[in-house]
Parts: structure tokens; sequence; C-alpha cells
């Protein structure tokens, strides 16, 4: 009976579980959202909650034993100057895990976590406009070339146009056992 042993193990050993998880962490101070797997997610979720305390205790101290668990200068910089400041007025729960459903390749359930304070810059409604500036732009460019067109002087309309040298039919390939296709 697994009593009282609530670590996630992931399928790994504890090296490389921890390394995984603070990778985890120093991505997500990083990128404010990453997608992983549920599992994952909520493996990282009580690890990234007590950087965020260290970081609004703020002391060297708590600023070496947030780098003794990360391991990236740039990680635990950004964690103590932009994302515990955003969170000085919230008791716990700085993290949100939404889930995505199932990946395709092996159906493992899929889910974002994120910084709940962070404010996070969605970029769905310019694709949308470059779907639209798409067909706006075919229909410039058709435009566009109707009026170079005009103002190209007729002398060069009137240029004779080189001959195209007639497309020479490929020679039939030979299939399986020589013989030609189409017999």
């Amino acid at each position: 009976m697994r009593h009282q042993k609530k670590t996630v193990r992931l399928g790994r050993k504890a090296e490389h579980r921890k390394a995984l998880l603070a990778n985890q962490v120093c991505s997500l101070i990083e990128h404010r959202r990453i997608k992983t797997t549920l599992a994952k997610a909520k493996a990282v979720r009580p690890i990234a909650e007590k950087m965020v305390t260290l970081g609004k205790n703020g002391s060297i101290h708590a600023r070496r034993t947030a780098f003794a668990t990360l391991r990236q200068k740039d990680a635990v910089k950004k964690l103590f100057d932009e994302i515990a400041p955003a969170s000085t007025d919230r008791n716990g729960g700085y993290t949100r895990i939404i889930r995505l459903g199932q990946r395709q390749s092996d159906s493992a359930s899929m889910a974002l976590i994120e910084w709940v304070d962070a404010t996070v810059v969605v970029e769905e409604k310019p694709a949308e406009e470059n779907k639209g500036k798409k067909k706006e732009s075919k229909a410039d460019t058709k435009q566009t070339e109707t009026k170079a067109e005009e103002k190209k002087p007729q002398a060069e309309k009137e240029a004779p146009k080189t001959e195209k040298k007639p497309v020479e039919e490929p020679k039939k390939k030979r299939g399986w056992f020589g013989r030609k296709k189409g017999e």
C-alpha cells in the first residue's frame, strides 16, 4: 500500500523527474502558459505555486531557494520581478489548469497551465484577419496587374512574342516485367 506517498512519479526516476518539473516551471515563467499533459500539469502546479510564494517573500534566501529548485537565473529574475508582484494580493491559487481533451497521436489528456494574474495575449483574431487579407490581396494583385498593363506603352504590347517550343510527350515508362503501360 502506498500510504503517505503522494509524489507523482510520472514514470521517471527522481533526478529526471525533478529536472523535468523544474524545466516545466521555467517554461511557465518564461511563456506565461504552456501546453502539456494533464498529469504533468498537475505535478507542476504545486512547485510553481511554491516558487510564487518564495517570490512574494523577496528575500535573498528565498531567491537562492528558488534558484536551487529552478536552476535558471533568468527564470528566477523574471519570477521575482514580474510574476510574484502581480500576485501580491492573492493567497494561493496562482495557476489555472484548462483541460484541452485528448492528444491525437496517443490519446493522452492534454491541458494548458497558466498564471491566473498574468495577462496572456491571444493571437486568434489576427489569424482571422490574415485569412481575409489573403482573399483581398489576391483581388488587389489582379487590380494592380490590370493597372500596370494599362500604364505600359502601346509599343510594348505590340512587340512580337517569342515562339514557344512544342512540349514533347515523355516516353512511356516500362512497368513491371518490362511491359509497357497500356498494353
